[in-house]
């Protein structure tokens, strides 16, 4: 009788499709690949993402097992992100994921891709963060209080990626444009005074894009403008976890999310986290970006507490592109 060892994570909420496989006994992540959907300009179609996730997730299931050398009659349960996120995207992981547990007869878990975000980064020795997550569609301060996890900032608008990615497109760069607008700024020399909308821990990006497409209409340097839009937004990410870590009197600041991969943003959340006596903590970049391996790490706590749909109860999971952090309750920890 084969011994059932190692559970599938599926990440699918929006761009990225991955599959990550993790050992039950050790906690051991053994592959976390992906295959991401990027184009040469203009922005993501959350159609063609699904059709993208529809088409890939077969082939890298089975690369995934030959690389781990894995049976799939290993696999004691299959986690997948289902929420928050892209409607068409979720839809096509959770169809995969239902299809991978009603063939292998094994348990689905229900993973909620912003909390995925944090717990992965227990991996750098977090103990009690707080958690500035940002990522294309989510910006939040997050910590954990009374078994859920607060949400105790966030955006009021467009997410940090979203906001510079739509501006990378006003300057007629594809997706992702974090990246390019990243090293673009490291040649700016001018300072351009755009807007600060920040109000307590909450933040604000529309205006300062629609400042930026002012700006870039009157002529002024790309270099400049992509160095003023990141020493202001940053300025008010490092700004409103700040106030957090006071708020909340902890001592640990976690980034998570695919735009705390910034170099500037990690630099001005070290020398805040220096001046005020508090640990900074910064996973791996592949567990920054969307990844399954998260998904897989708290699919795993959250089988072994038993929050799982068995095999007849698929009909009972299901996808939420809505879900917020704050809603779900935490009943693993």
């Amino acid at each position: 009788m084969v011994k059932k060892n190692y559970l599938l994570g599926i990440e699918c909420t929006a761009h990225t499709f991955g599959i990550s496989f993790i050992e039950k006994k050790t906690k051991k992540i053994l592959c976390n690949i992906k295959d991401v959907f990027t184009t040469e300009k203009g922005g993501l179609i959350p159609t063609e993402l699904g059709k993208h996730h529809m088409k890939i997730a077969e082939f890298l299931f089975k690369k995934a097992l030959e690389k781990t050398k894995i049976n799939e009659k290993e696999i004691i349960a299959v986690a997948v992100s289902s929420s928050p996120g892209l409607a068409p995207c979720l839809k096509e992981g959770m169809i995969f994921a239902k299809k991978i547990s009603s063939s292998f007869k094994i348990p689905l878990v229900c993973v909620n891709h912003c909390i995925a975000h944090l717990e992965i980064g227990e991996l750098t020795g977090a103990k009690d963060p707080v958690l500035l997550y940002v990522s294309g569609a989510n910006t939040q301060i997050i910590a954990y209080e009374g078994k859920k996890y607060r949400i105790f900032g966030e955006t009021l608008d467009l997410g940090i990626g979203n906001f510079i990615d739509c501006f990378a497109r006003e300057l007629g760069i594809g997706f992702p444009g974090g990246p390019k607008i990243e090293e673009m700024a490291k040649k700016g020399k001018k300072y351009l005074e755009i807007s600060y909308p920040i109000k307590g821990m909450d933040v604000s990006f529309s205006g300062i894009l629609a400042k930026l497409i002012h700006l870039k209409n009157k002529g002024e340097k790309k270099e400049d403008l992509a160095f003023s839009m990141q020493e202001t937004s940053f300025a008010m990410l490092v700004e409103a976890a700040e106030r957090a870590l006071a708020h909340l009197g902890k001592k640990e600041l976690l980034l998570g999310g695919g735009v705390a991969c910034n170099s500037r943003l990690q630099e001005m959340c070290k020398i805040m986290c220096k001046e005020r006596g508090c640990k900074l903590f910064i996973p791996e970049k592949q567990f920054l970006l969307d990844n399954a391996a998260m998904i897989a790490y708290l699919g795993l706590k959250m089988f072994e507490k038993k929050i799982f749909f068995k095999p007849e109860e698929l009909n009972k999971a299901d996808f939420n592109p809505r879900e917020r952090t704050d809603i779900v309750k935490v009943e693993w920890k």
